[in-house]
Parts: C-alpha cells; structure tokens; sequence
C-alpha cells in the first residue's frame, strides 16, 4: 500500500510518504507562512527526494478535521485534487485520533487539545488497547469543541493518568497545571504537534480494520462547528430580528 499523507488543520504543515508499510520521509514545518504557500511545494520535495512517483500512490490520507477552517480547507483542496487527477480514494483521518496516535501504546489516556480560540479546545479522549499484534486506537470521548476547562473536569473524574498534546497545550498549560487533580504529561516538542506520518498510520489501521476510503467527490472536512464568519452572520441576524 502507497499511501500520501497530509495534515494542514492546525499552524503546521506535514506531508508524509508511505509505501509498502515503510515510511519514505515527512515534511513537517511549523511557521507563519500559510499552507496554500507551503504544503504542495513540501509534497513535491519529498517525492523528488524520495523518487516517488505521485502515480504510484493507492490512496490519499488527509487530516479531515476538526482544525483551522482555512487550513482544513486548503488540506481537503489538495488531497481531493490530487486523488481526481490520479484517479484514487481519499482517507479521511481525525485530526485527533492522529494526534493521539502519536503516543501508539501508551498506557496512560491521550487527550489531543486544539487550541479554538475563545477558550475552547478541540479534543477528545483516547487509549491505547493493547493486543497480540500491538495496539488499538479505543475512544473514551469523542472529539468535541468544549471549554478547556470542562475537558480538564472529564478527565479528573476519570481518575488515571494523562498525557496531553496539541497546540492548546500551550495555551492552556497553565490551566492544565492548576486544575488536574490525577498525573499527567505535557508532550515534548517533537511529539506534541501533527504529523502527517500519523495520519497515515492511523489511515493504514482504519483499512486494516475494514473501514473503506471514499471517492474524493465525496470527502469534506468535519468542523465540528460554525466558523467564525458564520457565527458573526447569525450573531447579526439575531441583533436584526
């Protein structure tokens, strides 16, 4: 299995290459520059670098959201591009099922938290089941957009240790550090953002486990909720009436 893998949800970028149960390499940058300026230029020079041929991929896994709704948007673009003009299926990945997966057979619960502004997170609850052959990826809690601080209550009631990624980390570290009750970890930099070599690990576990890639006319990002400029419309709406 050939597999693209690209992650643009939140400020970084990633693009990875998979090919035989082999990871080719990964293009990771975390900078200002927006994704519609950096995620193919990345994509074409990891295929250059690695001598693979676009043409060869068997499906395109994507980051398919919750995150920046400009970000997942330009990550959906590319992917359903890409997987017309090749002619192959999409992977819709969670963006926090493939942040959890960075922490692949931890003990302790993984809880993912996207920064979405307003003092809510993105984020969900996950752990590792541990099996003959290595570990399955179980929800605790689905994915949601919540208050940081009402996240923080879920898991204090749960009672077992957590390890804790994402950009909302830092946002919210001094909020993490008061409130939890129960152990925890703040995931080090190398393991605290997206990568793309998640997305397709977690897209080759999907169809290891049956699930099905759709046709690219059918894939869209999932938002979990109104953007910003739809709620600002209907904030005016209700002003109006």
């Amino acid at each position: 299995m050939n597999l693209i893998a690209l992650d643009s949800s939140g400020q970084t970028a990633t693009v990875a290459l998979v090919s035989g149960g082999k990871l080719l390499g990964e293009y990771t940058i975390n900078h200002k520059k927006t994704h519609s300026q950096t995620l193919m230029p990345m994509l074409d020079a990891l295929c250059t670098a690695a001598e693979f041929d676009p043409a060869a991929v068997d499906a395109i896994a994507v980051s398919a959201g919750p995150g920046s709704f400009t970000g997942l948007r330009i990550g959906a673009a590319a992917a359903k591009g890409m997987a017309q003009a090749l002619d192959k299926p999409v992977i819709a990945v969670s963006t926090l099922k493939a942040l959890a997966w960075q922490f692949y057979g931890s003990e302790e619960l993984v809880c993912p938290m996207m920064d979405a502004r307003r003092a809510q997170v993105y984020s969900g609850i996950y752990r590792f089941q541990r099996e003959a052959e290595g570990a399955r990826l179980t929800v605790v809690a689905e994915g949601a957009a919540l208050p940081a601080e009402e996240q923080l209550a879920r898991l204090n009631a749960m009672q077992e240790p957590v390890i804790f990624l994402g950009d909302g980390v830092e946002v919210h570290r001094t909020l993490i550090e008061t409130r939890m009750q129960r152990p925890f970890i703040l995931a080090p930099l190398h393991r605290r953002y997206q990568s793309a070599a998640c997305v397709a690990a977690c897209a080759a576990a999907m169809l290891a486990a049956g699930e099905e890639p759709m046709p690219a006319a059918l894939f869209a990002p999932e938002y979990l909720r109104p953007s910003q400029a739809e709620r600002e419309r209907a904030e005016r709406g209700e002003t109006a009436g």
